[in-house]
C-alpha cells in the first residue's frame, strides 16, 4: 500500500491500493467516519414534512379559509360545512401520498443493485452508498458508474450518453477517468474511487435525470393551466358580485356574503385535482403489488394513450436463454479444433452474457492455463469480439456480415438457419490484434455456431392482447434481421414478414416513414433505436418502448413511456419510467389495462366536476347584469357537490374502462360538461328571473334552484353512464334518492323552505323543461364534437400503408 501523492493541508489523505487487495476495512471505516461516504446530499423523493407542506399550503385551502372566515364574521356558521369537505380532501390527499410513498420506497430498494468492491482482498457486495473515496469497485458490461473513479485496471468501453447525449463508444484504459452517471458497454475492469458524495457526478446527474423524467402528463399540465385561470377569475369576480348583491334593495350584509361565497365555492372544482392525484396514486400502488414499479404518475396516462409498441427481441419475447443447435466447420478444419477454439473463446473472454454462456455450457475449457489474454470485449455497436492469448493468433468471435462480409462457405445453411429464427456466429481467426478496437488483419473463418433462443412463456398472447387493441408493434434488434422476423412470426407479431436490415439505412432517412412501413428491424445500433422512436413521434404516434439493455437506453429516454427489465441493465432501469421488477413481459397487458381504465375514469368523471363550475360561472356572468341576487347559498352547492359530483364519480374510478385514451383531456372534460353546465346556469338565471316575476321570497328562490339543480345533476349523470347497466342505473337511482331524501328530510340544515303553490307549479315547469334544454345542448356538444374531431383528422398527417415489397420475398 503506497500514497498516491502528498495530501494537501484542506484535502484527505488520499490511498492507491492494488486493484486485486482494495482497502482495508479498518481504512475504509475511517472514510466513513471523515464523511468521505458516497452518499446523496439530498433524498430524492419527498419527505412525509413535505407530503404536510404540498397539501396543506395550496391557494384553494387558503381561498377556502378566506372564505369560511367571512362566513363566520357575518355569524353565518351553517354555511361553513364545506370545510368538512375541504378536510376530508385534505385528509385522503396526505393519507394516499403517504401510502404510495411506503409502497414505492420499499420497491424501489428491489430494484436498487450493489456494487461489487474489494476490501482487504475480498470480494464483497455493497449498496453505492456504503463506498468511500479510494475503494476498488468492479465494473462490467450494463453497469452505472457510481462515482467518479480512475481505471486501475482492466479495460472498459463506455457510453456517456447520460452526461453529453452522444452515443459515442468510448474506450477506457488503466489511468482513464470514469465519469458517474456513464455505464459500461463492454468490457470489464476495476477502478478507484476518486470524487465521491456530493464532490463528484453522482449526486447532480442523478438529480438532473430525475427532474429530467418528471414531468407533467398532458392531463396533470391541462388541470394545472385550469386551475390558473379560475385563480385569476374567481377573487375578482367574486368581488364585484359581492358588491352587486349589496345595492340590491332588500339584499343584506350575511345574505350576500353567503350568496356570493356560495358562488364562488361553485366556480371551484375542489374535488377533481384531488380525484385525478388519488386515482392515479391508487393505480400505482396497484401496480406496485404486481411487481411493477413506477417512476413518475405520468406514464399511467402515456400508456393509456399508446398507439405504437417498440421492444427489443432478446429477453423480450424471447426469454434470453440461450442453447448451442448446430456448429459447422470451415474447409479444411477439424470438428474438434473448432469446439476447442470456441471452447477457449468462451471460457477466457471476460464477458458474461447469455451467448457466453450458451457456449461455456456446450464446449469445454482450455485443459492448459492460457496466459496473458488481450481482449476486445463485445458490444452492440460492433457486433463481434476479439480475444488474444499469448504473441500467437487471434480469435474473432460475431455477426457473420459483421466480420467476413459477403457469401460464407456454409451460406445455404446459414440462410435455412436464420430463416428458422436461430442466431449465427462465426468464429474467425487472424494475427494480432491492433491497438484499436478494430478487427485483426489476415482473417480466416473456423466455422459458425448456431443457436436457438426460446420464446418467453405468455409472449404470444401478450402479443396478441395488443393487436386486438389496435397497438402496432415493432420489433427493434440487434440481431440478424431474418432471424428477427422468424421470431416475430413465431410469436405472432403480425406484419413480421415486413424487415429490414437497418445496415442499409442513409444518414439522412426518413426514419418515420421507415419505421411506419417495416415492422421488424435487424443490426440495429443504439442511435438507430432511437431515431425510429424520434420518427414514429414525429409522425404523431404515442410510443412505449420495452428495453433491458444497455442498447436501448437511448430509446427508452425519448419514448413517451419506457419499460425496462429488473433482468436487464441498471442503467436501462433508472432511465425507464416503469420497471417490471418480475422481468416477466406478460403483465405488460395488465399494466396498459390498468392505465385505460383510470384515464378512462378520470375524463368520464372530470365532466361531472366541471359542471358545476361551468353554471356557477355563466349564473355570475348573468346575473352582474340582472337585478337578482344569487340564489344559492354554500352549503345548498355542497349538497350538489357530495351527492351529484363527488360521490358518484368516486364510484365510478373503480370501473373497468379499456378503451385506448385520446384527445385532448380538458378540450373532452369541457365538452361532455357543456350541456349540463349551460342547463344548470339556464336553471339558476330562469328561475331567479321568473321567481322574481312571481313575487317569490329569496328563500322560495333559492330551494328552486337546489331542487331543480338536482334533475340536471341526474341528467348529467344519465349521460356520463350512458349505456347504462345494471350497476350504473342503479348508481344513478341511488345519487336521486339520497340528494332528494336529503332535501326532504334535512330541508332546514340546507336552508331550504315548503314550497307555496305558486312556487311548486314553476318547479313541476322547469322540470319538464330541463330534459329537453339538456337535449338540446347535447345536440349542439356532440356537432362540435364532430366538426373538431374531422378539423384534427384533415390535419394529421396521412399514415402510409406498409409497403409489401422485397423484403416480405427474402423473409
Amino acid at each position: 500500500m503506497k500514497h498516491a501523492q502528498q495530501p494537501q493541508p484542506t484535502a484527505p489523505l488520499r490511498w492507491d491500493p492494488a486493484p486485486e487487495q482494495g482497502l482495508t476495512h479498518a481504512q475504509a471505516a475511517q472514510r466513513t467516519a471523515e464523511g468521505l461516504a458516497n452518499t446523496a446530499a439530498k433524498p430524492l423523493s419527498k419527505t412525509t414534512g413535505q407530503i404536510l407542506w404540498d397539501n396543506l399550503f395550496t391557494f384553494f385551502n387558503f381561498l377556502f379559509l378566506a372564505l369560511a372566515a367571512c362566513l363566520i364574521a357575518v355569524g353565518d356558521w351553517a354555511d361553513v360545512t364545506f370545510l368538512a369537505v375541504v378536510a376530508c380532501n385534505l385528509l385522503v390527499g396526505v393519507v394516499q401520498e403517504l401510502r404510495v410513498k411506503k409502497v414505492l420506497d420499499r420497491v424501489s430498494l428491489l430494484a436498487q443493485r450493489p456494487v461489487t468492491a474489494l476490501r482487504g482482498g475480498e470480494v464483497l457486495l455493497l449498496p453505492p452508498d456504503q463506498l468511500v473515496l479510494d475503494d476498488i469497485v468492479e465494473f462490467g458490461p450494463g453497469s452505472q458508474i457510481c462515482a467518479d473513479a480512475v481505471l486501475a485496471s482492466g479495460r472498459l468501453e463506455v457510453n456517456e450518453a447520460l452526461l453529453t447525449g452522444e452515443s459515442r463508444i468510448i474506450e477506457k484504459l488503466p489511468g482513464a477517468k470514469l465519469l458517474s452517471g456513464s455505464f459500461v458497454v463492454a468490457g470489464t475492469g476495476r477502478a478507484r474511487l476518486d470524487q465521491v458524495g456530493e464532490s463528484c457526478w453522482a449526486a447532480r446527474i442523478t438529480q438532473a435525470a430525475r427532474k429530467h423524467k418528471r414531468h407533467r402528463s398532458e392531463m396533470m399540465r391541462a388541470l394545472d393551466r385550469w386551475l390558473r385561470l379560475l385563480s385569476f377569475v374567481i377573487v375578482p369576480l367574486g368581488m364585484f358580485l359581492l358588491t352587486r348583491q349589496l345595492a340590491l334593495p332588500g339584499v343584506a350584509l350575511p345574505a350576500a356574503v353567503s350568496t356570493t361565497i356560495g358562488a364562488v365555492v361553485g366556480m371551484i372544482p375542489e374535488g377533481l385535482y384531488l380525484l385525478v392525484s388519488v386515482a392515479l396514486a391508487v393505480s400505482v400502488m396497484g401496480l406496485a403489488r404486481r411487481r411493477v414499479l413506477v417512476h413518475e404518475l405520468a406514464c399511467i396516462e402515456n400508456l393509456a394513450r399508446i398507439d405504437t409498441l417498440c421492444l427489443d427481441k432478446t429477453g423480450t419475447i424471447t426469454a434470453g436463454r440461450l442453447a448451442v443447435t448446430g456448429l459447422v466447420a470451415a474447409p479444411g478444419v477439424g470438428g474438434d479444433a473448432l469446439e476447442a477454439a470456441l471452447g477457449l473463446f468462451a471460457h477466457t473472454a471476460s464477458s458474461q452474457n447469455p451467448t457466453s454462456l450458451a457456449l461455456q455450457a456446450r464446449f469445454a475449457a482450455p485443459a492448459a492455463p492460457v496466459g496473458e489474454v488481450r481482449e476486445i470485449p463485445f458490444s452492440s455497436e460492433r457486433k463481434w469480439a476479439a480475444l488474444q492469448s499469448g504473441a500467437g493468433q487471434s480469435l474473432v468471435l460475431g455477426a457473420p456480415e459483421m466480420i467476413l462480409p459477403g457469401a460464407l462457405f456454409c451460406q445455404a445453411r446459414l440462410d435455412a438457419e436464420l430463416a428458422q429464427g436461430r442466431r449465427a456466429l462465426l468464429l474467425a481467426a487472424g494475427g494480432p490484434l491492433p491497438a484499436a478496437s478494430a478487427l485483426p488483419g489476415s482473417l480466416r473463418p473456423l466455422g459458425v455456431v448456431f443457436l436457438q433462443d426460446e420464446l418467453r412463456p405468455g409472449a404470444a398472447e401478450t402479443l396478441r392482447y395488443f393487436r386486438g387493441q389496435g397497438v402496432a408493434i415493432k420489433v427493434i434488434s440487434g440481431d440478424n434481421p431474418v432471424a428477427v422476423a422468424r421470431i416475430a412470426q413465431q410469436a405472432g407479431v403480425e406484419g413480421a414478414e415486413l424487415w429490414a436490415d437497418a445496415r442499409t439505412f442513409p444518414e439522412n432517412a426518413d426514419w418515420g416513414q421507415i419505421a411506419q412501413d417495416h415492422t421488424c428491424f435487424g443490426r440495429v445500433s443504439p442511435q438507430q433505436k432511437r431515431q425510429l422512436i424520434q420518427g414514429l413521434k414525429a409522425k404523431g404516434h404515442t410510443v412505449a418502448m420495452i428495453g433491458d439493455g444497455v442498447n436501448d437506453v437511448l430509446a427508452l429516454k425519448d419514448a413517451d413511456c419506457s419499460v425496462a427489465m429488473a433482468a436487464g441493465s441498471e442503467t436501462a432501469q433508472q432511465v425507464a419510467q416503469i420497471v417490471l421488477l418480475d422481468s416477466d413481459f406478460s403483465s405488460m397487458p395488465h399494466i396498459v389495462a390498468e392505465g385505460r381504465r383510470v384515464m378512462g375514469n378520470i375524463q368520464r368523471a372530470a365532466s361531472l366536476f366541471l359542471v358545476k363550475n361551468i353554471f356557477s360561472f355563466l349564473a355570475v356572468l348573468f346575473l352582474l347584469w340582472l337585478p337578482f341576487a344569487y340564489p344559492l347559498t354554500p352549503i345548498q352547492i355542497s349538497l350538489f357537490g357530495g351527492l351529484m359530483i363527488g360521490a358518484p364519480s368516486f364510484l365510478l374510478t373503480f370501473e373497468p374502462s379499456f378503451k385506448k385514451a385520446g384527445g385532448h383531456f380538458m378540450r373532452t372534460a369541457l365538452l361532455n360538461a357543456l350541456p349540463g353546465g349551460i342547463t344548470g346556469a339556464v336553471c339558476l338565471v330562469g328561475v331567479s328571473w321568473a321567481g322574481g316575476a312571481l313575487g317569490l321570497a329569496a328563500g322560495q328562490v333559492s330551494t328552486l334552484c337546489c331542487l331543480l339543480l338536482g334533475v340536471v345533476g341526474l341528467l348529467q349523470l344519465l349521460v356520463v353512464c350512458w349505456p347504462l347497466t345494471g350497476w350504473r342505473a342503479t348508481l344513478v337511482a341511488l345519487m336521486g334518492f339520497g340528494y332528494y331524501g336529503a332535501a326532504f328530510l334535512l330541508g332546514p340544515l340546507f336552508r331550504l323552505e315548503a314550497l307555496t303553490p305558486a312556487a311548486g307549479r314553476l318547479l313541476l315547469l322547469f322540470a319538464a323543461a330541463l330534459p329537453a334544454v339538456m337535449a338540446l345542448c347535447q345536440g349542439a356538444a356532440f356537432l362540435l364534437k364532430r366538426r373538431l374531431a374531422a378539423r384534427e383528422r384533415k390535419a394529421r398527417p396521412p399514415v402510409a400503408a406498409p409497403a409489401r415489397g422485397a423484403e416480405k420475398d427474402a423473409a
